[in-house]
């Protein structure tokens, strides 16, 4: 066991000292900072996306502006509910947070819901001085220091055709003058700058002469053009079309109502009339059985820890594997097993490639929890509520044991490999099986926890290569003892199995040369060990 520590130790100085284990510490950590900010960096970074209008009706073009007003509204809602629970200052005597108390909502969501279920108080919000008289009435409640609020940027602006386009063309006319500008072959000029032109919306002069009602016949494949055309080559961004076609259709159903008596007012407000609606766990005590942060952060932090998994297993046991071939190939493993046994050897490598791997993951942890702290704003204490929940909810523990068990069994085969084969060639031919293996938990990751006592679920927990991950990811379900108990004992035996027969196949092939051996080859090595 001595000389096993040492081949640990002397693991563990080798691979911390490579540019690989360092840059492994800081891209994770990186990573995590990164998903948490790309969102919002995406949502200012996105260019303004200009089109044009042309209502040869008449009868639109306000009620598309009114509405493109309207959405910009509810993100500056949006974005100020974001930015009043960052940097307000938190109620006089409360030095604590309780996650189990602290109700499951978004402020963003739920401000723009509330904006765009009430347009008409929305609008008197405008008229009454909306964002320069909310953010003085909010002066007093933000902490010191606070930075000035950022208007989001419109997400659309409505532009003037180009020059030496008519709208008094016909559509098909108009559709066709505007297509360099579409394609992109030309620009637009907007603010005494070269822009692209995003978008072309063009009405028909008789639109609402085409209105389809209930009865009539539906608007049939190749019969678009009949209606309202939105013509832009970008596929993949259809937000600015699903909100022209929302609001108009709106603006006609209106129409419809008064048309038939009906008063539209009264009809808006039916449809926008809600009863409250709780999420409530039956497993708490009863007074407290509101979904909580808390409850939330239980029910999806498996996904994190599962991922975090998989990445530190497949890296590390990957380290392992590069390790022994690069080894093997330089003759450094001769020199090694002068001194010390096969086994000794592949106890060391085990051992210090997984002090490794622990090391990386509690530096991301450390790293993860730091950056979510330094996000916090005023509640940085809830990163230290974060930790407590997760700590009481024993994942951390069981994260260290599946850790620890699937690296051993992964680690056992990725050895085995590297101990066969003499260039990495070699062994990526061979890792094609185990990859495939280890595909399954990241493509059940976010299906597990929907159904976590399933029949899926269920089976792939008695899979011993899948143990690790689908029973981590299950750990917010509570799952039956026997399952938890049952599936532990298996993956320890699997475990101690895989060991024992890599250990064969290292001590029978870390010093063999040549072309690895096939399958049934190596069936008889094992049987004649």
């Amino acid at each position: 066991m001595k000389y096993a520590i040492l081949v640990a130790l002397r693991e563990f100085a080798e691979n911390a000292k490579t540019k690989g284990f360092w840059l492994g510490i800081l891209m994770v950590p990186g990573l995590i900072y990164a998903s948490i900010t790309a969102s919002s960096f995406l949502e200012k970074t996105k260019p303004v996306r200009n089109f044009v209008l042309v209502d040869q009706s008449g009868e639109l073009e306000e009620t598309v502006q009114q509405a493109l007003d309207r959405l910009h509204q509810r993100n500056v809602m949006g974005e100020l509910a974001s930015y009043l629970k960052k940097h307000a200052k938190l109620p006089e005597g409360e030095l604590e947070l309780d996650l189990e108390k602290m109700p499951a909502f978004d402020a963003k969501a739920m401000a723009e819901k509330w904006a765009s279920d009430n347009p008409d108080t929305l609008d008197q919000f405008l008229k009454a001085g909306g964002l320069e008289i909310a953010l003085a009435q909010l002066a007093g409640v933000l902490k010191e220091g606070a930075p000035e609020f950022e208007e989001p940027k419109r997400p659309f602006r409505a532009v003037s055709l180009p020059e030496g386009v008519s709208a008094d063309l016909a559509p098909a006319e108009l559709a066709e003058a505007l297509k360099p500008w579409l394609r992109g072959d030309r620009t637009i000029e907007v603010e005494g700058e070269q822009a692209d032109l995003f978008a072309a919306v063009i009405v028909p002069a008789d639109i609402l002469e085409r209105t389809v009602r209930p009865g009539g016949l539906p608007v049939l494949p190749g019969n678009e053009k009949l209606g309202i055309q939105y013509w832009s080559s970008n596929l993949a961004d259809d937000d600015l079309k699903d909100e022209i076609e929302r609001s108009i259709n709106d603006e006609v159903r209106k129409r419809e109502y008064e048309v038939k008596g009906v008063d539209p007012t009264a009809v808006t407000a039916v449809q926008r009339t809600y009863l409250p609606f709780s999420a409530l766990n039956p497993k708490k005590e009863a007074g407290s059985e509101a979904v909580s942060m808390a409850d939330q952060i239980r029910q999806w932090a498996p996904v994190g820890f599962v991922y975090l998994l998989w990445i530190a297993i497949f890296t590390i046991a990957q380290m392992l594997l590069n390790n022994t071939i690069e080894e093997k190939s330089n003759r450094i493993i001769e020199v090694l097993l002068s001194s010390v046994t096969p086994g000794e050897l592949m106890m060391g490598k085990l051992m210090g490639i997984a002090g490794v791997g622990l090391t990386m993951i509690g530096c991301w942890i450390l790293f993860g929890f730091g950056i979510l702290k330094w996000n916090a704003g005023p509640e940085a204490k809830i990163v230290n509520e974060v930790l407590g929940v997760l700590q009481h909810s024993g994942m951390i523990w069981s994260f260290l044991i599946y850790f620890v068990l699937g690296y051993l069994f992964y680690a056992g085969a990725f050895l085995a490999i590297g101990s066969l084969c003499n260039t990495l060639k070699e062994a990526q031919n061979m890792m094609t099986p185990v990859m495939l293996v280890m595909m399954v938990p990241l493509m059940t990751m976010m299906f597990i926890p929907k159904d976590p006592n399933g029949t899926l679920a269920t089976v792939l927990s008695w899979i011993p290569c899948y143990t690790p991950f689908i029973m981590m990811n299950r750990a917010a379900a509570d799952p039956p003892l026997f399952e938890r108990v049952g599936t532990l004992a298996l993956l320890i035996a699997s475990t101690i199995g895989m060991l024992w027969l890599s250990g064969k196949i290292f001590r029978l092939a870390i010093l063999r040369t040549g072309q690895p051996p096939k399958f049934m080859e190596l069936v008889r090595w094992l049987r004649s060990a």
